[in-house]
C-alpha cells in the first residue's frame, strides 16, 4: 500500500464570501460551512469561531477534533464513517496542516470532554493550543441530548468530520505544498537488508469498552468493542480508517486528529529500513471481563510472533480498568521472546504517591511514562470562553467538580479555575505528542 499525504499549510484563518485557500491564507464561507453542519435535524444551534495560538481563549467541553481532508479521486474521508466503504491508506489524500477543526458543546459536556486554553498556563498541556482552529460551537435538541448526545456526542461529532470534509474540499483543484510518501512492502517481500534489521510491530489499544455502543472508537466505522485484535497496515489509521470515541477521561482520549497524524506510526515509518523493520499495526482493544482481556493478549502475542517481531510497541488509551489490558499484552509478549516497550499515562494520585497502573508486572521493565493524569492544575481567568466554563464541574468532566472540601469549587467566582489533568483535552498525548519528561526529587 501506498500513501501520499498531500500536505497544504495554513498561515491563518478568516471568514469571507469564498471557501478558499490562497497563500496560507484560509478563508471560511461561514453560511455554507454552517449548513453542512445543520444538515443533522438534531442540532439546534451552531456557530463558527477561529481561534489561534496566543489568543486569550479558553475552549470547554471539547469533544473531538479533526483534520480537514480531501481525498483525491473521491470517497469520503472517513469510510464507513460520512460515506461508503471503502480502502483507506492506498492512493492520495491532501491535508490541511496546523490547523483543526475543533467540536465544542454550546452548554452540554460529559466525562469525557476537555478544555483547552489557547494561552497561558493551560496551553502548555494540550497539542492544540499550538493550532489554528475552526471551532463549531454547537448544541442539540434537548431529548436527544439527554437519551443520546451524553452518551455518544454523535450528532456533533458527525457535524465536525462533515465540516472538515467541506474545509478540505478547499483545496481539490490545488498544488500541496508537499508531498509526503507512506509505503510499506507486503512483510514477507522485503530486502534482505530491511529483513535483517531488528523488527518492530506496533500494538494500539483503542477505547472499546463499552457494549452499549456508541462510545467507543470506530475502525472504518465498525465499533471496536465487537473486533478481535487485528492486523492493519499504518497508513490505513493514518488516512481516516480510525475514528476517535467519546467515552474516555478526556487527557487519556485519542481524537480523531490524533489517529490522522500519529506521531508514533510516523516515527516507526522513519526509521524503517535505517535501524528498524517496521512490520506494521496490531490493532487490538480494551476490554471488561478478565478472560476477555487474557484472549485479546493472547491474539496480539500470537501475531506478533508469527509476523517474526523482534520487539513490539504497545499503547494504551485510558487507564483505570485497561490497565489490564496492557498490562496483559506486555506479558504476552514478554512471555512469547518479543520485547516489549510500552506507552501510558499514570494515575497516581494528586501527591504522586499511589500505584501507577492499576495492573503491574515485573515483565513491564520498560515504559514510558506520560505524566500524571491527577496532577493539579490552577489556570487564571480567560478574556474569552466559547462553550460553557460551567460545564466543568456541573457535567462531571474528568478532572473537574462542583465542590472539593478542600479545594472547592473547580470554577471559581473569578473566572479561574482549579482541575486535575484529567480535565485537558488529549492532554497526556499518549499517541506521541508529549514533551513532558521525568523529574527526580
Amino acid at each position: 500500500m501506498k500513501l501520499e499525504l498531500g500536505n497544504f499549510y495554513v498561515k491563518e484563518i478568516c471568514f469571507g464570501d469564498k471557501t478558499s485557500l490562497k497563500d496560507g491564507l484560509l478563508t471560511v464561507n461561514k453560511e455554507e460551512a454552517l449548513a453542512v453542519v445543520k444538515e443533522d435535524e438534531h442540532i439546534t444551534e451552531a456557530e463558527l469561531y477561529i481561534v489561534s495560538p496566543g489568543d486569550r481563549v479558553r475552549l470547554v467541553p471539547v469533544k473531538e477534533a479533526i483534520e480537514p481532508r480531501y481525498r483525491v479521486g473521491g470517497g469520503p474521508v472517513f469510510p464507513g464513517v460520512t460515506g461508503d466503504l471503502m480502502q483507506a491508506g492506498d492512493g492520495t489524500t491532501y491535508a490541511l496542516k496546523d490547523m483543526s477543526v475543533l467540536v465544542v458543546g454550546r452548554h452540554y459536556g460529559g466525562f469525557q470532554d476537555g478544555l483547552i486554553d489557547m494561552s497561558g498556563e493551560g496551553a502548555k498541556y494540550t497539542y492544540y493550543s499550538q493550532l489554528k482552529n475552526l471551532v463549531l460551537v454547537a448544541d442539540t435538541d434537548e431529548i436527544f441530548e439527554q437519551k443520546e448526545q451524553q452518551k455518544k456526542n454523535r450528532a456533533l461529532r458527525w457535524a465536525g468530520m462533515r465540516l472538515a470534509e467541506y474545509i478540505g474540499a478547499a483545496v481539490k483543484d490545488l498544488t500541496p505544498d508537499e508531498v509526503e510518501t507512506f509505503e510499506l512492502e507486503p512483510v514477507t517481500k522485503r530486502s534482505k537488508e530491511i529483513n535483517e534489521l531488528p523488527s518492530v510491530v506496533l500494538v494500539l489499544q483503542p477505547q472499546s469498552q463499552m457494549e452499549e455502543g456508541g462510545y467507543n472508537d470506530l475502525n472504518y466505522g465498525w465499533d471496536t468493542n465487537r473486533m478481535l485484535p487485528t492486523f492493519m497496515h499504518p497508513n490505513e489509521v493514518l488516512d481516516g480508517a480510525m475514528i476517535s470515541g467519546s467515552f474516555m477521561p478526556c487527557s487519556s482520549k485519542w481524537s480523531t486528529y490524533d489517529f490522522q497524524n500519529f506521531p508514533m506510526i510516523r516515527r516507526l515509518y522513519k526509521e524503517h529500513g535505517k535501524t528498524i523493520n517496521f512490520l506494521g499495526v496490531i490493532m487490538s482493544n480494551l476490554n471488561v471481563a478478565l478472560e476477555q482481556k487474557d484472549r485479546a493478549a493472547l491474539f496480539v502475542a500470537q501475531m506478533a510472533k508469527s509476523l517474526g517481531a523482534d520487539s513490539a510497541v504497545v499503547a494504551e488509551e485510558g487507564y483505570g480498568n485497561p490497565d489490564a489490558d496492557f498490562t496483559g499484552c506486555i506479558v504476552a509478549l514478554e512471555n512469547a521472546g518479543i520485547k516489549t516497550v510500552g506507552l501510558t499515562n499514570e494515575c497516581t494520585g494528586r501527591d504522586g504517591a499511589s500505584q501507577p497502573l492499576v495492573s503491574l508486572d515485573e515483565k513491564e521493565d520498560a515504559i514510558v511514562s506520560c505524566g500524571n493524569v491527577s496532577t493539579l492544575i490552577r489556570l487564571p481567568k480567560m478574556e474569552t470562553v466559547l462553550g460553557e466554563l460551567e460545564a466543568l464541574a456541573r457535567d462531571g468532566l474528568s478532572g473537574g467538580w462542583s465542590n472539593d472540601e478542600i479545594l472547592g469549587a473547580s470554577v471559581k467566582e473569578d473566572g479561574s479555575i482549579i482541575m486535575e489533568n484529567n480535565a485537558m483535552f488529549c492532554g497526556d498525548q499518549v499517541v506521541g505528542w508529549s514533551v513532558k519528561t521525568m523529574v527526580e526529587f
